[in-house]
């Protein structure tokens, strides 16, 4: 059923602001964090390996169980999982600021992950169930375009926290999430998918996706160190066998985690792989440009986190209108040339070096970036969302976030690793230095790959709001 809610209306304007903080909580933290890397290294003796696991462990259960967060949203009630998510989120940030070692916080940093699992596709399908089908694209765009924007803040944001304490980058959160639970008890309204909600959840393709991510996880991210010794090798086994199986359960269960059948749309599909690159791409350099900065250039931490404001500000300025330009043209075009665009921008920051300048070396990577990921980033999250049925619009945003997180964390886990970088420190800057050229130019190869299945996968006919909407402007062809 078509929702109600209409752009510009108070009530709209509500919906749009705690579905937007709710998940800008949980991507400014996979960034923000970034930045306080150096610092916590230095505080807790931590080697590079444990940095990876401070961002992996978090990622790994929200990749994990982020389309379970999806299922349950569609079956319990949107609004009520994205509360219960938020609230999650607030006690596990609260636990991290208070950690007293990298063990404790890489711990408390998988909770944190838990309930970004939980609010993030939530806020994503409250939309799509919430607002009227033609004011769909522009609320999507708005929420793709300003949670990516608090991502895109959170290195300008850490910057100034960690120069204070380190730990303020968790504790931010406890208001966000007050102001959420307030704008989402007052004015979101419930939805649910009433077809399937008296439905089994499916704890077993939930047990699969989590052993397989974990066992790939740990066995890429410690192979870098360790080398492939055997308990290395028998977790990738594990891994791939537990991601074989859950192929067989979804295929086989009459409740599946994530029904199949929407993978036979052709846009879904190939949207979601042109996702695992981008994303992929884009996990590499949020977490290696702020060390790479830090590290080897000696910045502070604020002045490496201002250092890409400009992409921040494109993103606020572009976001929104290549969401209601995608509706015109069409997602192939604008995810294509946007994917180009961030390419470039890798490219040009493989160059930094002790010696950066920021007005020639960095600002113009961040331009790039900024225009790169405006011109991607909604028209391919409208596309996910457009090319699934409604009643299960919870199932296709976990499907795109988990294919997005595990990009992202399986890139942190493997380019380092390739790059040399698995045995660098904080206190190591010519290690970092060698391998960081490496990554950048991964990460744009990625992002190439990325342009081309957006090019040659989506075709002429994509669209960004549902064929069944009769209100939808057609499609230039």
């Amino acid at each position: 059923m078509a929702g109600s809610v209409r752009m510009g209306t108070a009530q709209g304007r509500w919906v749009l602001a705690a579905t937007i903080a709710g998940s800008g909580m949980a991507f400014l933290d996979s960034t923000v964090v970034n930045v306080a890397l150096a610092r916590i290294g230095e505080d807790f003796d931590a080697g590079f390996v444990a940095l990876q696991w401070i961002t992996n462990a978090y990622t790994l259960t929200l990749a994990a169980l982020i389309l379970l967060g999806g299922v349950l949203g569609d079956r319990l009630g949107r609004r009520r999982v994205f509360l219960a998510g938020v609230v999650w989120f607030a006690v596990a940030s609260a636990l991290c600021a208070a950690s007293p070692s990298s063990e404790v916080l890489i711990g408390a940093r998988a909770l944190q992950g838990v309930g970004a699992a939980l609010l993030t596709p939530g806020s994503l399908a409250i939309l799509s169930s919430a607002f009227v089908p033609r004011d769909q694209p522009r609320a999507v765009g708005l929420w793709a375009g300003l949670s990516g924007l608090s991502g895109a803040v959170g290195p300008f944001l850490g910057g100034w926290l960690v120069a204070l304490d380190w730990r303020l980058v968790f504790l931010i959160n406890l208001p966000l999430a007050a102001l959420v639970l307030f704008g989402t008890l007052r004015h979101v309204p419930e939805t649910r998918d009433t077809l399937d909600a008296t439905s089994r959840l499916d704890l077993l393709g939930t047990v699969a996706v989590v052993v397989s991510l974990s066992g790939l996880t740990w066995s890429l991210t410690e192979a870098g160190s360790r080398g492939w010794t055997a308990p290395v090798v028998a977790a990738g086994v594990v891994g791939l066998a537990a991601g074989v199986a859950f192929v067989v359960v979804e295929d086989r269960s009459s409740h599946p985690l994530v029904p199949l059948r929407i993978f036979r749309d052709r846009v879904f599909t190939a949207t979601n792989a042109a996702t695992f690159f981008i994303y992929g791409g884009l996990g590499v350099y949020g977490f290696l440009v702020v060390l790479q900065l830090q590290v080897v250039a000696r910045w502070s931490p604020l002045a490496a986190g201002t250092a890409m404001l400009p992409a921040t500000v494109l993103m606020l300025l572009l976001s929104s209108r290549m969401g209601a330009l995608a509706v015109r043209t069409g997602p192939r075009v604008l995810m294509a040339t946007g994917s180009l665009l961030a390419a470039a921008s890798f490219a040009l920051a493989a160059r930094l070096d002790a010696d950066v300048h920021w007005l020639t070396d960095l600002a113009p990577s961040a331009v790039l970036l900024g225009l790169g990921l405006s011109l991607a980033v909604a028209p391919l999250t409208a596309t996910v969302l457009a090319a699934a049925p409604e009643q299960l619009s919870g199932a296709a945003s976990g499907v795109n976030n988990a294919v997005a997180r595990t990009a992202g964390l399986l890139a942190v886990a493997v380019i380092p690793a390739l790059a040399g970088l698995s045995t660098a420190s904080t206190e190591d800057p010519t290690a970092l230095q060698h391998g960081f050229p490496t990554a950048m130019l991964a990460g744009a190869a990625a992002l190439l790959v990325g342009a081309g299945v957006s090019w040659f996968g989506l075709g002429r006919g994509a669209r960004v709001q549902r064929a069944s909407d009769a209100s939808a402007e057609p499609v230039k062809r």
